[in-house]
Protein backbone atom coordinates (compact mmCIF):
# COMPACT_ATOMS: atom_id res chain seq x y z
CA UNK A 1 0.00 0.00 0.00
CA UNK A 2 0.87 3.54 -0.89
CA UNK A 3 -0.70 6.86 0.44
CA UNK A 4 -0.27 10.26 -1.43
CA UNK A 5 -1.72 13.61 0.10
CA UNK A 6 -4.14 15.11 -2.54
CA UNK A 7 -5.01 18.83 -2.25
CA UNK A 8 -8.51 19.43 -4.34
CA UNK A 9 -7.96 23.29 -3.33
CA UNK A 10 -8.60 26.08 -0.47
CA UNK A 11 -11.75 27.96 0.44
CA UNK A 12 -12.91 30.21 3.31
CA UNK A 13 -15.53 29.83 5.35
CA UNK A 14 -17.21 31.75 8.11
CA UNK A 15 -15.19 31.68 11.40
CA UNK A 16 -18.16 31.80 13.29
CA UNK A 17 -20.02 29.04 11.66
CA UNK A 18 -17.25 26.55 12.31
CA UNK A 19 -16.77 27.39 16.10
CA UNK A 20 -20.29 27.58 17.12
CA UNK A 21 -21.15 29.07 20.47
CA UNK A 22 -17.58 29.91 21.23
CA UNK A 23 -16.51 33.35 21.14
CA UNK A 24 -14.57 34.69 18.33
CA UNK A 25 -11.75 36.23 20.72
CA UNK A 26 -10.98 32.46 21.46
CA UNK A 27 -10.91 30.68 18.20
CA UNK A 28 -9.51 33.51 16.39
CA UNK A 29 -6.34 32.42 18.64
CA UNK A 30 -5.68 29.14 16.43
CA UNK A 31 -7.64 29.90 13.30
CA UNK A 32 -7.15 33.69 12.32
CA UNK A 33 -9.99 35.52 10.11
CA UNK A 34 -9.90 37.88 7.48
CA UNK A 35 -11.39 41.41 7.15
CA UNK A 36 -14.89 38.99 6.37
CA UNK A 37 -15.08 36.84 9.30
CA UNK A 38 -13.43 34.14 6.91
CA UNK A 39 -10.82 31.64 8.17
CA UNK A 40 -9.00 29.48 5.33
CA UNK A 41 -10.01 25.85 5.12
CA UNK A 42 -8.31 22.95 2.62
CA UNK A 43 -9.59 19.72 0.59
CA UNK A 44 -7.27 17.71 1.37
CA UNK A 45 -7.90 14.71 0.16
CA UNK A 46 -6.11 11.04 0.84
CA UNK A 47 -5.40 8.52 -2.34
CA UNK A 48 -4.57 4.58 -1.22
CA UNK A 49 -2.41 2.89 -3.88
CA UNK A 50 -3.42 -0.91 -2.91
CA UNK A 51 -2.56 -3.55 -5.53
CA UNK A 52 -4.62 -2.57 -8.85
CA UNK A 53 -7.04 -0.01 -6.63
CA UNK A 54 -6.60 3.74 -6.55
CA UNK A 55 -8.67 4.74 -4.15
CA UNK A 56 -9.60 8.41 -3.40
CA UNK A 57 -11.41 9.50 -0.22
CA UNK A 58 -13.53 12.45 -0.39
CA UNK A 59 -13.10 14.67 -3.55
CA UNK A 60 -13.98 18.94 -2.50
CA UNK A 61 -16.18 20.65 -4.35
CA UNK A 62 -15.15 20.46 -7.73
CA UNK A 63 -15.90 23.63 -10.08
CA UNK A 64 -19.51 22.67 -12.25
CA UNK A 65 -21.26 25.52 -9.47
CA UNK A 66 -22.12 29.00 -10.60
CA UNK A 67 -19.48 31.83 -10.02
CA UNK A 68 -22.66 33.08 -7.46
CA UNK A 69 -22.00 29.71 -5.62
CA UNK A 70 -18.04 30.35 -5.51
CA UNK A 71 -18.50 33.55 -4.38
CA UNK A 72 -19.23 32.57 -0.87
CA UNK A 73 -16.47 30.26 -0.33
CA UNK A 74 -13.31 32.38 -1.56
CA UNK A 75 -11.22 29.50 -2.91
CA UNK A 76 -8.06 30.59 -3.38
CA UNK A 77 -4.36 29.11 -3.87
CA UNK A 78 -3.40 27.18 -6.87
CA UNK A 79 -4.20 23.64 -5.76
CA UNK A 80 -6.27 21.07 -7.89
CA UNK A 81 -7.26 17.51 -8.23
CA UNK A 82 -5.49 17.04 -11.57
CA UNK A 83 -2.62 19.06 -10.88
CA UNK A 84 -2.19 16.84 -7.50
CA UNK A 85 -2.64 13.55 -9.26
CA UNK A 86 -0.18 14.24 -11.97
CA UNK A 87 2.69 15.15 -9.44
CA UNK A 88 2.42 11.04 -8.39
CA UNK A 89 2.05 10.07 -11.65
CA UNK A 90 -1.77 9.36 -12.04
CA UNK A 91 -4.78 10.72 -13.69
CA UNK A 92 -8.33 10.71 -12.87
CA UNK A 93 -8.94 8.12 -15.26
CA UNK A 94 -6.94 5.50 -13.35
CA UNK A 95 -9.10 5.98 -9.77
CA UNK A 96 -10.82 3.24 -9.29
CA UNK A 97 -12.82 3.93 -6.38
CA UNK A 98 -14.21 7.00 -4.71
CA UNK A 99 -14.98 6.57 -1.17
CA UNK A 100 -17.20 9.21 0.56
CA UNK A 101 -16.86 10.41 4.18
CA UNK A 102 -20.44 12.28 3.62
CA UNK A 103 -22.35 13.41 0.83
CA UNK A 104 -22.10 17.56 2.08
CA UNK A 105 -20.97 19.68 -1.50
CA UNK A 106 -17.51 20.32 -0.49
CA UNK A 107 -16.59 16.85 0.21
CA UNK A 108 -18.48 15.01 -2.79
CA UNK A 109 -19.11 17.68 -5.80
CA UNK A 110 -15.93 16.87 -7.36
CA UNK A 111 -16.88 13.36 -8.33
CA UNK A 112 -19.61 15.26 -10.79
CA UNK A 113 -18.65 17.57 -13.55
CA UNK A 114 -20.92 18.99 -16.66
CA UNK A 115 -20.60 16.69 -19.49
CA UNK A 116 -19.17 18.29 -23.09
CA UNK A 117 -21.94 20.07 -23.96
CA UNK A 118 -23.39 21.40 -20.55
CA UNK A 119 -26.52 19.97 -20.86
CA UNK A 120 -26.10 17.44 -17.78
CA UNK A 121 -24.01 15.71 -15.23
CA UNK A 122 -21.28 12.83 -15.94
CA UNK A 123 -19.45 11.24 -13.48
CA UNK A 124 -15.50 13.15 -12.95
CA UNK A 125 -13.73 9.68 -12.49
CA UNK A 126 -15.07 7.69 -15.50
CA UNK A 127 -13.86 4.66 -14.19
CA UNK A 128 -14.22 4.70 -10.38
CA UNK A 129 -17.09 3.28 -8.20
CA UNK A 130 -19.04 5.78 -5.69
CA UNK A 131 -18.81 4.57 -1.80
CA UNK A 132 -21.51 5.91 0.34
CA UNK A 133 -23.03 3.95 2.82
CA UNK A 134 -27.27 3.37 2.44
CA UNK A 135 -28.41 5.09 5.82
CA UNK A 136 -26.52 8.40 5.14
CA UNK A 137 -27.39 8.32 1.22
CA UNK A 138 -31.58 8.12 2.08
CA UNK A 139 -30.38 11.11 4.57
CA UNK A 140 -28.94 12.88 2.01
CA UNK A 141 -31.35 12.65 -0.86
CA UNK A 142 -34.19 13.71 1.84
CA UNK A 143 -32.48 16.31 3.23
CA UNK A 144 -33.70 18.41 6.49
CA UNK A 145 -34.07 21.60 6.48
CA UNK A 146 -31.20 22.29 8.40
CA UNK A 147 -28.89 20.34 5.70
CA UNK A 148 -30.38 20.98 2.11
CA UNK A 149 -28.12 23.35 0.99
CA UNK A 150 -25.28 21.12 1.77
CA UNK A 151 -26.67 18.31 -0.18
CA UNK A 152 -26.83 19.45 -3.83
CA UNK A 153 -29.05 17.19 -6.10
CA UNK A 154 -26.42 17.92 -8.75
CA UNK A 155 -23.85 15.86 -6.64
CA UNK A 156 -25.73 12.98 -5.59
CA UNK A 157 -28.26 11.69 -8.10
CA UNK A 158 -25.79 11.40 -11.19
CA UNK A 159 -24.01 9.34 -9.18
CA UNK A 160 -26.89 6.92 -8.92
CA UNK A 161 -28.03 7.46 -12.23
CA UNK A 162 -23.96 6.73 -13.81
CA UNK A 163 -24.81 3.25 -12.14
CA UNK A 164 -21.29 3.56 -10.38
CA UNK A 165 -22.90 4.01 -6.84
CA UNK A 166 -21.88 1.30 -4.54
CA UNK A 167 -22.66 1.13 -0.33
CA UNK A 168 -20.11 0.07 2.30
CA UNK A 169 -21.78 -3.13 4.79
CA UNK A 170 -20.34 -3.07 7.92
CA UNK A 171 -19.54 -6.12 9.01
CA UNK A 172 -20.33 -5.66 12.60
CA UNK A 173 -23.18 -3.52 13.64
CA UNK A 174 -20.62 -1.39 15.88
CA UNK A 175 -19.49 2.27 15.52
CA UNK A 176 -16.38 1.09 14.80
CA UNK A 177 -16.57 -1.68 12.12
CA UNK A 178 -14.13 -3.47 9.39
CA UNK A 179 -15.18 -3.28 5.80
CA UNK A 180 -15.00 -6.13 3.14
CA UNK A 181 -15.15 -3.43 1.02
CA UNK A 182 -12.32 -1.14 1.41
CA UNK A 183 -8.88 -2.19 3.02
CA UNK A 184 -9.36 0.01 6.42
CA UNK A 185 -12.08 -0.09 9.19
CA UNK A 186 -14.39 2.92 9.36
CA UNK A 187 -15.69 5.35 12.45
CA UNK A 188 -19.42 5.78 11.81
CA UNK A 189 -20.10 9.04 13.70
CA UNK A 190 -23.61 10.94 13.20
CA UNK A 191 -23.01 14.54 15.40
CA UNK A 192 -21.61 16.07 11.99
CA UNK A 193 -24.40 14.45 9.99
CA UNK A 194 -26.00 10.80 9.75
CA UNK A 195 -23.62 8.48 9.53
CA UNK A 196 -20.33 10.18 8.48
CA UNK A 197 -17.46 7.50 8.20
CA UNK A 198 -14.04 8.21 9.21
CA UNK A 199 -11.48 6.00 7.90
CA UNK A 200 -8.46 4.42 10.55
CA UNK A 201 -5.74 3.10 7.75
CA UNK A 202 -2.98 1.15 8.81
CA UNK A 203 -0.25 2.39 7.14
CA UNK A 204 3.92 1.52 7.93
CA UNK A 205 2.56 0.54 11.33
CA UNK A 206 0.99 3.94 12.12
CA UNK A 207 -2.89 4.20 12.37
CA UNK A 208 -3.29 7.21 10.05
CA UNK A 209 -7.58 8.61 10.67
CA UNK A 210 -8.81 10.71 7.93
CA UNK A 211 -10.31 12.79 10.01
CA UNK A 212 -13.41 14.70 7.24
CA UNK A 213 -15.21 16.92 9.62
CA UNK A 214 -15.67 14.99 13.04
CA UNK A 215 -12.15 17.35 13.45
CA UNK A 216 -12.22 20.01 10.79
CA UNK A 217 -8.72 21.44 11.69
CA UNK A 218 -6.71 21.82 15.25
CA UNK A 219 -8.28 24.91 16.60
CA UNK A 220 -11.16 22.26 16.86
CA UNK A 221 -9.73 20.01 19.79
CA UNK A 222 -11.25 21.55 22.73
CA UNK A 223 -14.18 19.56 23.24
CA UNK A 224 -16.80 22.58 23.31
CA UNK A 225 -15.33 23.80 19.85
CA UNK A 226 -18.10 22.40 17.52
CA UNK A 227 -19.14 23.41 14.02
CA UNK A 228 -22.73 25.26 14.05
CA UNK A 229 -23.08 23.21 10.90
CA UNK A 230 -23.10 20.20 12.91
CA UNK A 231 -26.86 18.92 13.12
CA UNK A 232 -26.36 17.44 16.78
CA UNK A 233 -23.60 19.34 18.74
CA UNK A 234 -24.02 17.40 21.94
CA UNK A 235 -23.77 14.01 20.13
CA UNK A 236 -20.13 15.39 18.63
CA UNK A 237 -19.14 16.55 21.54
CA UNK A 238 -19.35 12.68 23.20
CA UNK A 239 -18.20 11.29 19.57
CA UNK A 240 -14.83 13.63 19.91
CA UNK A 241 -14.53 12.90 22.97
CA UNK A 242 -14.50 9.21 22.41
CA UNK A 243 -12.10 9.29 19.63
CA UNK A 244 -9.70 11.94 21.13
CA UNK A 245 -9.26 9.95 24.13
CA UNK A 246 -8.76 6.89 21.72
CA UNK A 247 -6.81 8.47 19.60
CA UNK A 248 -4.43 9.80 22.65
CA UNK A 249 -4.21 6.93 23.90
CA UNK A 250 -2.99 4.46 20.69
CA UNK A 251 -1.18 7.40 19.15
CA UNK A 252 -3.10 7.88 16.19
CA UNK A 253 -2.23 10.10 13.47
CA UNK A 254 -4.73 12.95 12.54
CA UNK A 255 -4.78 13.27 8.69
CA UNK A 256 -6.64 16.39 8.34
CA UNK A 257 -8.81 17.74 5.53
CA UNK A 258 -10.03 20.49 6.29
CA UNK A 259 -6.95 22.46 7.98
CA UNK A 260 -4.99 24.80 5.41
CA UNK A 261 -2.16 25.20 7.37
CA UNK A 262 -1.47 21.40 9.59
CA UNK A 263 -1.40 18.44 7.82
CA UNK A 264 -1.12 15.80 10.21
CA UNK A 265 -1.82 15.98 13.97
CA UNK A 266 -0.65 13.77 17.17
CA UNK A 267 -2.69 14.32 20.46
CA UNK A 268 -1.73 14.17 23.95
CA UNK A 269 -3.57 14.23 27.39
CA UNK A 270 -3.19 16.97 29.05
CA UNK A 271 -4.81 18.41 33.11
CA UNK A 272 -7.19 20.35 30.70
CA UNK A 273 -7.98 17.06 28.46
CA UNK A 274 -6.77 16.11 25.29
CA UNK A 275 -4.54 18.99 23.45
CA UNK A 276 -2.05 18.86 20.16
CA UNK A 277 0.99 17.43 20.64
CA UNK A 278 2.84 17.75 17.53
CA UNK A 279 2.39 18.72 13.72
CA UNK A 280 3.72 16.96 11.00
CA UNK A 281 3.73 17.06 7.01
CA UNK A 282 2.98 14.09 5.18
CA UNK A 283 6.34 13.72 3.83
CA UNK A 284 8.26 14.36 7.61
CA UNK A 285 5.88 11.68 8.92
CA UNK A 286 6.06 8.99 6.08
CA UNK A 287 8.96 9.52 3.72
Amino acid sequence: MKIYPIRAGNFKLDGGAMFGVVPKSLWSRTNPADENNMIDIAARLMLIEDGNRLILIDTGMGNKQSEKFFGFYYPWGEHSIDKSLKEYGFHRNDVTDIFLTHLHFDHCGGAIQWNKDRSGYEPAFPNARFWSNREHWDWAVNPNAREKASFLKENILPMEESGQLNFIKREEDNQFAKTSEMPFGVLFVDGHTDKQMIPHVTYKDKTLVFMADLLPTAGHIPLPYVMGFDTRPLLTLSEKDKFLKKAADEGYYLFMEHDAHNEILSLKHTEKGVRLDKTFTFNELFN
